[in-house]
Parts: C-alpha cells; sequence; structure tokens
C-alpha cells in the first residue's frame, strides 16, 4: 500500500494563490500564465528561499501580486527570472508551452528520424563543430536509409555545422533535413566526404515522425573464462517500459550471468521510480530497505516529516506497480558504462546502490545532477485535471534533491574508475566484444583491474547530444499536491 500511495496520489497541504472571488483581485487574462508560474514556482521550487520574488510576504494580496506581474514581462521572461544561479546551480527547470509535449518526451515519444547524435567542437576551433551519430532507432527513417552508428556529418542542409547554427538546423520545427557525411581525422578536424560519382558531399535526407523510443535498447550475454557476462544498454528510464525493462533482466537472469554491464552512457534519466525498479532488479537482497530519501524545500519538507515522513523514502522493491513480481539478479557487483551525457536517474543508480554492492563505472564523468522535478500544470493542485482551458503552458521546475542511504549525492558528477572517453573515429559497434568501452569492461571483469583497450584518439570538446537537447536530463518523481488558497 505504502509504494501504491507514493507514486499515485500523495496529499500534502502547502501555501499559493488561487483563483480570488473578490473581483477587485480577479487575474487578468494577460497574466494568467504569469500567475501559474508565480503560484507554481513559489510552491514547489526547490530553490525558492534563493529567489526575493518568490517570498509568499513580499506581496499582501493578489492585487499586489498582479502589480509584479503585469511588469514581468512574457511567461518565458518571468520563468527565467525566478530561477536560481541559471548557468551554475539550476540548469534544469523548463517551461513548456505546450503540455502534451513535455509528456510525450516524459515518455520517450518526440518527434524524431530516429538518428541520435552528439556534437562535438573540432580540435582547436571554437567556432565549427561535427555531429556524430550514437545509435539509431530500429524501423526508423534513419535506420531504413543506413544511417549507422559511428557516422560523422559536419553539415546540415548543405550548410556548415557551426556553434551559432545548429539549433536552426537540427532542432527547428521542420520535418526533414539533410546531412552531409565526413570522416574524423586523427588531428580532431572533420573532411567532408565527397561522392566519387556526382563528386558531391556525400548526403542523406532524414523524414521525422513521431517516435516512442524503446529505452531497452539491446541486451546480451557474453562468456570469457568463468565469466558469463551479461550486457544491457538502456537509453531511458522511461515508466511505460517497466515491464520490458523486468523482462530483459528476467532474460539474463535465465541465461545464469555472473556479471553485469549496464550501459548508461546515453541515459539522461528520467522516473525515479522506474530507477528504484532497475536498483531492485540488479539485487533483490535488500527488499523494503533505503534505496534513496528525498529532501524537499523547508516548506515542504517539514509538512512531509509532520504528517508523511514514509513518502520521503524509495526502498527497494519485490514487485512493479502492476504487482509483477521483479526479476532479481541478486549480484553484489555492477559495472556500468558512463560519458559526459549520463545524468540524473542513471546517476541515482550509482548513487543509491553504492552503501551496499560495489559499483564500478567505466568511461567518463556524469553530469552530475542530484535533483528532481514534478509536472506542474496551472490547476489548482497543480495536477493536470482542472487545468487551466485557457492554455496549455506546464513546468518541469525543481523540487528535490535525491539522497543516499548515507544521506550522499554527487553534485559534480560520478568519475570513472577507468577513464576512457568515447573515440569519435572509433566508436565501434555497441554490444561487440571489441567496442572500447565494452571491452576495457571486460577486461576490469576478467582480470580484476588490467585492461587492454584497442587503441583510440579523441580530440574535440563535447557540446551536447539530440536527446539532451529536447528536455535537459530529468529525474521525475509523480506526486500530486493539494493547496489552499493564501488570499
Amino acid at each position: 500500500m505504502k509504494k501504491v500511495a507514493y507514486y499515485i496520489l500523495a496529499f500534502i497541504v502547502i501555501s499559493s494563490f488561487t483563483r480570488c472571488a473578490d473581483n477587485s483581485e480577479k487575474i487578468s487574462q494577460n497574466i494568467e500564465v504569469q500567475n501559474f508560474v508565480w503560484k507554481g514556482l513559489n510552491a514547489v521550487y526547490f530553490w525558492k528561499d534563493q529567489i526575493p520574488n518568490l517570498d509568499e510576504f513580499k506581496y499582501k494580496n493578489q492585487s499586489e501580486l498582479n502589480s509584479f506581474l503585469e511588469n514581468a514581462g512574457s511567461p518565458e521572461t518571468l520563468f527565467e527570472s525566478l530561477i536560481f544561479d541559471r548557468h551554475n546551480t539550476d540548469k534544469w527547470s523548463v517551461l513548456f508551452d505546450d503540455y502534451i509535449t513535455l509528456e510525450n518526451i516524459l515518455h520517450g515519444i518526440s518527434l524524431s528520424n530516429g538518428m541520435e547524435f552528439g556534437l562535438v567542437h573540432e580540435s582547436n576551433n571554437n567556432t565549427d563543430i561535427f555531429g556524430y551519430v550514437r545509435y539509431v532507432f530500429p524501423n526508423s527513417d534513419a535506420d531504413l536509409k543506413g544511417i549507422t552508428r559511428g557516422m560523422i556529418f559536419n553539415s546540415v542542409n548543405e550548410t556548415a555545422l557551426t556553434v551559432n547554427n545548429y539549433r536552426s538546423l537540427l532542432f527547428s520545427s521542420d520535418t526533414s533535413y539533410s546531412i552531409e557525411l565526413a570522416t574524423y581525422n586523427t588531428d580532431g578536424t572533420v573532411t567532408s566526404l565527397i561522392d566519387p560519382l556526382t563528386l558531391l558531399p556525400d548526403s542523406f535526407t532524414l523524414l521525422k515522425t513521431e517516435i516512442q523510443e524503446n529505452p531497452v535498447h539491446l541486451t546480451k550475454v557474453i562468456t570469457s573464462g568463468a565469466h558469463k557476462i551479461g550486457y544491457l544498454m538502456y537509453n531511458g528510464f522511461y515508466s511505460s517500459f517497466d515491464g520490458q525493462l523486468n523482462d530483459a533482466i528476467g532474460q539474463l537472469k535465465n541465461e545464469g550471468i555472473t556479471e553485469l554491464v549496464l550501459d548508461l552512457r546515453y541515459n539522461g534519466g528520467g522516473s525515479v521510480r522506474t530507477a528504484t525498479y532497475l536498483a531492485s532488479m540488479i539485487t533483490g537482497q535488500f527488499t523494503n530497505e533505503l534505496f534513496t530519501k528525498e529532501h524537499w524545500n523547508d516548506n515542504l519538507q517539514k509538512q512531509f516529516e509532520d504528517n508523511n515522513p514514509e513518502l520521503l523514502v524509495n526502498n527497494f522493491y519485490d514487485a512493479l506497480a502492476d504487482e509483477t513480481p521483479i526479476n532479481h539478479l541478486k549480484l553484489d557487483k555492477l559495472y556500468v558504462i558512463t560519458t559526459g551525457s549520463t545524468a540524473s536517474a542513471s546517476e541515482l543508480i550509482i548513487n543509491g546502490l553504492n552503501p551496499y554492492i560495489t559499483v564500478k563505472t567505466i568511461g567518463t564523468k556524469t553530469v552530475g545532477k542530484y535533483v528532481a522535478s514534478i509536472t506542474v500544470y496551472d490547476s489548482d493542485d497543480l495536477g493536470r485535471q482542472g487545468a487551466n482551458p485557457n492554455h496549455t503552458y506546464a513546468m518541469q521546475p525543481i523540487v528535490l534533491e535525491e539522497l543516499n542511504k548515507l544521506g550522499e549525492n554527487d553534485k559534480d558528477g560520478f568519475d570513472p574508475n577507468i577513464a576512457l572517453p568515447e573515440a569519435y573515429g572509433n566508436l565501434g559497434i555497441l554490444g561487440d566484444v571489441n567496442e572500447p568501452l565494452f571491452k576495457a569492461t571486460i577486461d576490469l571483469i576478467t582480470t580484476g583491474g588490467k585492461f587492454n583497450s584497442l587503441p583510440t584518439f579523441n580530440i574535440g570538446k563535447p557540446i551536447t547530444g539530440s536527446k539532451e537537447m529536447l528536455l535537459k536530463n530529468t529525474m521525475t518523481v509523480d506526486k500530486k499536491l493539494m493547496l489552499i488558497p493564501k488570499f
């Protein structure tokens, strides 16, 4: 009953503004969205106490708040003005003008051609950039047209990629674009590939359609001596696929794996509940013990502690929400492949399991996102039901930090036990024993510390990835809040 209450409906009373009956304090339509933005952040924002304009005692009534909102600019301008230390501390809170798009992204649904890619600076060059294909969704347009992992491109729609134009070229609302291929050189530069028949750049035109990504991208088992190593590439903590994740772990369990390599190199996070499920699948010997605990802003934290302190903890599970038994591997070691795109719920796996089992990481440093968010709508309880029909704005603000059993998290990201960046000129095939990061992990497992990776060369500073541009690295909790009026 506890887990159902926690993830389905957790009521807590908090102070905020609601629409007032007094005609003198009505909210005009031109500031309805601004009122929602202020109300929502005032109620739940984690760093609320750091923002003077979110102090509920600053405005004595709705009329005073209205005066502030009338001069606050657009909803987006107001939202940004209420975010704490945007470039260093809160890099993740977002405002969407269409909550359907937001909801879809949180479930792995987006308008996509199926090509997931990273963007990188050319060496010693602050302007020119190139893209590299990380992986491709099965049966997507990119897949059907022959796009494969490791391809390099340096122009889009026959326009050279730069730090100034990549957003408009790759992330616009257009439903198609072309990429022109290139090769990666050992000095970190790229050279356009020319088709010998046409003497034109080798290119592909890719079409976007609405796609839902299955995050369980690849599972396999390899045997090396006495080791039976399971490999799972998992690309997003999407709750819609909890059953498929459990099935994948069950398959590995049935094949008798002795070690698990969890590939989270491109996993930017998602549901805390799903992360707790995965941690429970990896283990199984800690059911009902504390996986992680939450800390909200001071107002909410006190009310949780006074009324429902058990709702602040996430314990290891033995079943999914639909009561399907969880497949437990009961491992005492875990090997995780990480990069600078590994964030949020992915980091929660590492942090939450650290007090219980040995966790070894291979790759590069993770992002360092230790905080989680909820989806906030313009309704009396900030939930989806009863949302204001006059607009479709919603927010995904940071509302809490996650801590492990020892009260720890890592705000700077987890440093790898074995540091090995992906090599843009030698990405390898995911799941193949010779793919550099997987090979290094196998070597670590089989030799206990030594590894003999393939030669790599890797010059150029990463910028972002295609998924990171859709929604900044996410870690979400599912809570419904009850409000009472302030005025």
